[in-house]
């Protein structure tokens, strides 16, 4: 009977304390009306996806997502089988003599982050590691077809004057899966090295003009290796023993494990790094479909960003799309659309704030605003008026304009195709410069700040990366893993004191009263009963 009374008094008293707070009535889900959401797709996304997801946790949003590439997302969607597809291509992409079929159910597309698809490598010299590569797209689309076949090639040593590249062979790393991140990438051969592509697709058996695929073709005895999910490719690249390896992933990956990517040759004559702000950049010359009557309205014509002129441009940037239902069937009913149109105002906004910590670029303000507008036909959603203004997105500015892009440093004169040669790492390995000479020489160095090369002290990259080990070789989000190797970024919902701050105040003191107060209750029980 004591026990029972104490723990009676114990809970009355942890009541009060919630009560005062708001926190006890119902959990958050309960309170909102919210219901658990499915996703299925990208996993050049997943990184900020992931952590978008766990942002909104608090809330009682809960955002079920299986990154098992953007081919099986979309096929998902059209199958009914959840509530929303991430991808990097929209439907209707003839891969070989078999087009991907939009599904019958409605939908619609709704950018969500932009980014970079960086070549990470895998690379060391007299066995200190290389964290300045450079590369020309014509490279690019001969090493990714297996003309060039080692480190050493004429090619790559003519865009790295500063290196004395070592006779290694080249092990190109491709996605298994059918991927948003293949799809870009042979996009980008397709486009600006056709002659290139068409002619490694026709020995791997595919019909030409090739153009892009979701699926690499790969050429049998090429010396390709093939991993599934941007986990797979990523976390092979990364092993100490797979030397002479290079991928193509999201750059958030690279930032993940340590390792460095390649800067590649922009139209202008600079090897340019995907940082947030050089994507920014890149995408100014996007061409976005804006025929709201379009099936395609919101998808992206990448061409002008491959043809950027602006010597800031890195030419592999992209956006990525959530595929949305706009009518209640399949596996959505209205509490799951109440939900999904919740999650979706807050990546929108508060969200795209976080994109440049994990690797990523924030949408513009006209995509945005165009993404506010879709999330309205959303069956089922909550319609909020969201004040744009306080999105905090860092391409916002007074006048309209791209602010990441408008303050997007210029390259250094070391970067520029010639002789010379920048020291400065890159990616993951931002701080771990590789000093150049003008006989190739070369000898790794690690710097805090700037490293000097033979071109003068060059600003080091102030890029926080989130991990310091390595994934797991074979790794694929869609196999249960759902974060990158490392410490996840974990950024606050805002740096303001208020009602989330008090409340863990507070809910540190109702547990120290939970703790405290049944033994004080227990013994004036006691003490009355010896009376």
């Amino acid at each position: 009977m004591k026990s029972a009374t104490v723990r009676l008094v114990a809970t009355v008293i942890l009541t009060a304390i919630l009560t005062t707070l708001g926190l006890n009535a119902a959990s958050p889900a309960q309170a909102a009306g919210y219901v658990p959401i499915s996703g299925a797709g990208s996993t050049w996304s997943q990184n900020a996806l992931d952590q978008w997801r766990r942002n909104v946790d608090q809330f009682g949003i809960r955002v079920n997502y299986q990154g098992t590439g953007s081919s099986d997302g979309r096929n998902q969607f059209r199958n009914g089988t959840v509530d929303f597809a991430v991808s990097e291509i929209p439907y209707g992409l003839k891969d070989g003599n078999v087009i991907d079929q939009p599904p019958i159910r409605k939908y619609a597309y709704m950018p969500i982050v932009a980014g970079g698809t960086s070549l990470m490598y895998n690379l060391t010299i007299s066995g200190k590691r290389v964290t300045n590569l450079r590369l020309s797209g014509l490279t690019v689309a001969k090493i990714f077809t297996g003309t060039i076949k080692s480190w050493n090639d004429p090619a790559i040593k003519a865009d790295n004057p500063g290196l004395s590249m070592p006779a290694r062979r080249i092990v190109p790393v491709v996605r298994s899966d059918g991927s948003g991140t293949t799809a870009q990438m042979t996009a980008y051969l397709a486009a600006q090295y056709p002659s290139v592509w068409n002619s490694y697709c026709a020995k791997a058996g595919r019909s030409t003009p090739c153009g892009g695929t979701s699926t690499y073709p790969i050429v049998s005895g090429g010396g390709f290796t093939a991993q599934a999910g941007s986990l797979g490719v990523s976390g092979y690249v990364s092993q100490e023993q797979n030397v002479g390896t290079i991928t193509y992933v999201e750059y958030s990956y690279a930032l993940n494990t340590g390792y460095p990517v390649a800067k590649l040759l922009n139209k202008s004559g600079y090897y340019v790094e995907p940082t947030p702000n050089n994507t920014a950049v890149g995408l100014q010359g996007v061409k976005i479909n804006t025929n709201p009557t379009s099936s395609a309205y919101l998808t992206s014509d990448l061409t002008g960003v491959y043809n950027n002129s602006d010597r800031r441009t890195y030419p592999l940037s992209s956006y990525s799309y959530m595929v949305i239902p706009t009518k209640i069937e399949g596996t959505l009913n209205a509490n799951k659309g109440k939900t999904l149109g919740a999650f979706a105002y807050y990546f929108l906004c508060e969200g795209q704030r976080q994109a440049p910590v994990l690797g990523y670029s924030p949408l513009p303000l006209n995509l945005v605003q165009a993404g506010l507008a879709q999330v309205r036909r959303i069956p089922g959603v909550e319609a909020k008026a969201i004040d744009i203004k306080k999105c905090n997105n860092p391409t916002f500015s007074s006048d309209g304009k791209n602010l990441l892009a408008k303050n997007a440093p210029q390259p250094q004169s070391c970067d520029k195709q010639g002789a010379t040669q920048c020291a400065t790492g890159t990616g993951g390995a931002s701080k771990t410069s590789t000093s150049v000479s003008s006989s190739g020489s070369t000898s790794p160095s690690t710097t805090t700040g700037g490293s000097s090369g033979t071109t003068g002290t060059t600003g080091g990259t102030t890029t926080t990366t989130s991990g310091t080990g390595q994934t797991t070789a074979n790794g694929d989000s869609g196999q249960g893993i759902s974060t990158v190797n490392g410490t996840a970024v974990t950024l606050p919902i805002s740096s303001r004191w208020g009602l989330e701050q008090a409340a863990m105040v507070f809910a540190a003191i109702a547990l120290l009263v939970v703790l405290i107060a049944p033994p004080l209750v227990a013994r004036r029980l006691g003490a009355g009963t010896n009376k």
